[in-house]
């Protein structure tokens, strides 16, 4: 039979087992319908949950999402619903082909979102958004977003890093090794920066450059990735 202590362990386990499964976050895939709407497919994870985390990780897809399909001055991007977003820009289209009526090109938007990491302390996203308003080439842009596991918070890529001059100095011989053979590539300053996009993944830390990050646009996305042996000891979260 249970003694005392036994059932005191057995609520104490139970109860720590209930406030894991309240903080823990899932994730399913959802597609954006809209009515008249051609042009723009969205596939992206959400989350769910502990409503709290889960509202912290949607808002910042949501927000990212929209900046994709924002059309105008950048600055000037709100946070809306993605369904509002995926319409102003359909109506952005329709007001281009209003405009040039003698015009045959063709608007699209591609945006998939995936979870390339997930553990007790971080959860990473890739979005990848592919967007052509008619240009000589569409624009390939990929977001990483890093959040605590368990508040949702969003980290910023240099909160990632607890020694930013040292992982520069490793990042620094990835990136040579990831260029070898190819053009020369020059950063603005004519020193080596870390990119803005830096996030968590099965393989290590990945590191990206977006196209005209720091070369022509025909030099393409720069994405390596750096061993969680390597990276350890200037890493903040060493949950792998």
């Amino acid at each position: 039979m249970f003694g005392k202590n036994s059932y005191l362990f057995f609520f104490l386990f139970m109860a720590f087992v209930a406030c894991n499964d309240e903080t823990k976050t899932s994730f399913s895939e959802i597609n954006i319908p809209l009515e008249n709407n051609n042009i723009v497919e969205i596939n992206i994870p959400e989350a769910k949950g502990n409503k709290t985390i889960a509202n912290h990780i949607n808002s910042e897809i949501s927000k990212t999402v929209s900046a994709a399909l924002h059309i105008g001055n950048s600055d000037m991007i709100e946070l809306k619903p993605i369904e509002e977003s995926v319409k102003a820009f359909n109506d952005e289209y329709e007001s281009f082909k209003n405009d040039f009526p003698e015009t045959n090109l063709i608007w699209e938007a591609q945006i998939d979102g995936e979870v390339i990491y997930q553990s007790p302390e971080i959860i990473s996203i890739a979005i990848t958004s592919y967007v052509n308003t008619g240009g000589a080439h569409g624009l390939l842009n990929i977001s990483f977003l890093n959040f605590e596991s368990t508040t949702g918070q969003k980290i910023s890529s240099g909160k990632l890093i607890n020694n930013l001059e040292g992982f520069k100095t490793l990042a620094k011989t990835h990136f040579d090794k990831s260029i070898s053979g190819k053009e020369r590539i020059v950063f603005e300053s004519d020193t080596f920066q870390l990119p803005a996009n830096m996030a968590y993944s099965e393989s290590g830390i990945v590191l990206l450059y977006n196209t005209y990050e720091i070369a022509p646009y025909s030099t393409g996305i720069i994405e390596f990735a750096i061993p969680f042996e390597e990276a350890e000891p200037f890493l903040v979260f060493n949950d792998f």
